[in-house]
């Protein structure tokens, strides 16, 4: 083997371990027409279409790049090569045209891949014919070819293995943490109502009022952990009904404060709100959003000061949550509103992991963002950007 053609092989097999494969085989066609011309290519799969080749790869480089609709592809001849499995040259008879285009010169060879046979065409408008020597070159680039398509069908598959490994993980996630977030209010009801009810031992009034007010506290946490369960489901469905009307951010916020600072007297809440025109949005489902805000603030920053800014732009208006809290480590940022995700380290405060899946699905439903911004040690801040304007 010479040296021209040796550096030939050697930045062919380069070009197989790209990560795009179709780029792969860009580099690895343009690399073999300096020394093997032709004008189409194209190549085609028996596995792609049930036994009929399709093409799974095609490229216009030469003569024929102006006119691909009406330049030849070679598929008959793919069909004959990935049938017989053999090399397959064809020149065409006849009178010579004037354009070339109608006259194509036509190298077909097997390509061999593991989930089925397979065809590779070299097309030339105008000639000349394929010579002999050049065949083991074409066969070579078809190897290297079948190399790079194997490559991209390995990747393909683990990914698929890594998605189904990830889905079997997080089912398994899912199931844990939904017993045990059922079975601890589930637990403490059943832990406090034997208590009342045995026959040994007679509780003092305060003590009973002490134990019925967790039964009760319980219960109502049974009850939001179920409801939040149906809205995911109801979310990711599509099936969660929506009532929009005229709503006003800069009120609803008043009011979602002031209630939350009725129950929880100790909370230190700053409000930044402009004057806001009404926007169309379901005023229950926002609610919903502003409470789950409030209540993440409360659990993973608790004491810190909250502020709530509203920002009224022309085409949106901004709510803006922030806390002075710890933050939350960067590398959870991407998975933080997924469905059932918890960070880490938090083990001892309870959630089910479903509250920002909740509030971005149903921000996506009022064809609004929520994105986060955080630092560790800096606080975290949630922004919600609705549209100012119904579409």
């Amino acid at each position: 083997m010479d040296s021209e053609l040796l550096d030939l092989v050697v930045k062919m097999d380069e070009c197989v371990g790209k990560e795009d494969w179709r780029k792969g085989l860009d580099s690895l066609f343009s690399t073999l027409r300096k020394k093997f011309v032709f004008d189409n290519l194209a190549i085609y799969s028996l596995a792609a279409a049930g036994g009929v080749p399709e093409a799974v790869y095609a490229r216009a480089i030469g003569r024929g790049r102006s006119k691909e609709a009406e330049a030849s592809w070679g598929e008959e001849i793919a069909n004959q090569v990935a049938s017989t499995g053999k090399v397959v040259v064809f020149s065409p008879s006849g009178k010579a045209s004037v354009d070339r285009i109608d006259m194509p010169y036509l190298l077909g060879l097997p390509l061999n891949l593991s989930d089925g046979n397979g065809a590779l065409v070299f097309v030339r408008f105008g000639g000349p014919e394929y010579a002999t020597d050049q065949i083991p070159l074409a066969a070579l680039a078809v190897a290297q070819a079948a190399r790079t398509i194997e490559h991209r069908s390995l990747r393909e598959n683990l990914a698929q293995l890594e998605l189904a490994r990830y889905r079997a993980q997080f089912q398994d996630d899912f199931i844990a943490t939904i017993s045990h977030e059922l079975h601890t209010p589930i637990g403490f009801i059943k832990g406090y109502t034997t208590s009342l009810l045995r026959s040994d031992t007679i509780w003092d009034p305060a003590t009973q009022r002490e134990f019925l007010t967790i039964i009760d506290e319980e219960s109502d946490h049974l009850v939001s952990l179920v409801d939040r369960i149906l809205d995911s489901a109801r979310l990711q469905s599509g099936n969660m009904p929506m009532e929009y009307q005229p709503v006003r951010l800069d009120s609803l916020l008043r009011d979602v404060v002031m209630r939350t600072r009725n129950r929880v007297k100790a909370i230190d809440v700053d409000l930044e709100l402009e004057s806001a025109t009404p926007i169309e949005a379901d005023t229950v489902r926002l609610t919903q959003v502003f409470d789950n805000l409030f209540e993440n603030a409360m659990k993973y920053a608790p004491g810190t000061k909250i502020t709530i800014s509203l920002k009224v732009l022309p085409d949106k208006q901004v709510v803006t949550f922030s806390d002075r809290g710890p933050g939350i480590p960067s590398e959870h940022l991407p998975f933080l509103f997924e469905r059932f995700y918890r960070v880490p380290g938090h083990s001892g405060k309870r959630g089910a992991g479903l509250g920002l899946f909740i509030c971005k699905q149903i921000i996506l439903a009022h064809r609004g963002q929520i994105s986060v911004k955080t630092a560790p040690g800096k606080g975290t801040a949630f922004v919600i950007e609705l549209p100012a304007h119904s579409s």
